[in-house]
């Protein structure tokens, strides 16, 4: 989905939504003070900060990522934050040698973009110390259930415009509800797997702005699926959506997470 500024606001966006659901997992796996962490695939660094708080400074996170805008940025806010205890490196997880075993492996919304997840299970694994931790966030965009209750037909729209874009961008849209096949590939034990959903209502719910952030990102994707901008009119579909939303009384939801947590 690139690494243009606005995607990566988008993506902070996301982490503000997302934060209560991966600090109940990473709490529930087992994460605190004292341990050492490596988050894959880190962008701008919102799992690792996470992690860096629970762990604190007797710990350290190492987030890792193949790009260097991200991890610079990353880095930046780190320091802002005054987490010293975090670092960042621009490496892929395959090329990564942490050098002394890690206490927990985190990861949020990265198998999504693997071609091959079971791999990068294996890579990630190979810097986790015996009995360490696995802790692993993801979705599915693939699930037909109801987005919207009452039926609010321009949010159920702005979905499947969602949908039909991850399908052509994401390699596994659907990484969430296969973690458990996932993680038995690459020869992990059984994970256990919960599921929560965000839900949005009334009208000051951020997942309008969130659905549309993400919308604007995919526009290029969504062209050469056959969905035209006049189609979508982003330019007003967040106002549209809040209105919608709010005459109908509805709560609405974009995605299911999944959250899976194991010990090696």
């Amino acid at each position: 989905m690139g690494y243009t500024e606005h995607e990566l606001e988008r993506l902070m966006l996301q982490a503000r939504l997302l934060r209560p659901i991966t600090e109940r997992l990473l709490r529930r796996a087992g994460i605190e003070p004292g341990m050492r962490v490596l988050d894959v695939g880190s962008g701008a660094g919102d799992v690792a900060l996470l992690a860096a708080e629970l762990v604190g400074p007797a710990g350290s996170v190492t987030g890792i990522d193949r790009d260097a805008r991200s991890v610079a940025l990353a880095m930046h806010r780190a320091e802002s934050l005054r987490l010293t205890w975090a670092e960042f490196r621009a490496v892929t997880v395959e090329e990564f040698a942490g050098g002394t075993a890690f206490d927990a492996v985190v990861g949020r919304y990265v198998l999504v973009h693997q071609a091959d997840p079971a791999a990068f299970l294996k890579a990630a694994t190979r810097n986790l110390r015996a009995g360490g931790i696995l802790a692993f966030h993801e979705l599915d965009f693939t699930r037909s259930d109801p987005v919207s209750e009452p039926e609010v037909p321009v949010w159920d729209q702005t979905v499947t415009w969602l949908k039909r874009a991850m399908a052509a961008v994401i390699t596994h849209a659907d990484a969430g509800r296969r973690l458990g096949s996932h993680f038995a590939d690459a020869g992990l034990p059984e994970p256990e797997v919960r599921s929560e959903f965000l839900t949005g209502s009334g009208p000051d719910s951020p997942q309008y702005r969130y659905a549309v952030d993400t919308v604007r990102t995919l526009l290029p994707v969504l062209a050469r699926v056959g969905v035209s901008p006049d189609e979508i009119g982003v330019e007003t579909l967040e106002a549209r959506l809040r209105a919608a939303v709010v005459q109908a009384g509805a709560q609405v939801t974009i995605a299911p997470q999944y959250l899976a947590t194991a010990r090696t």
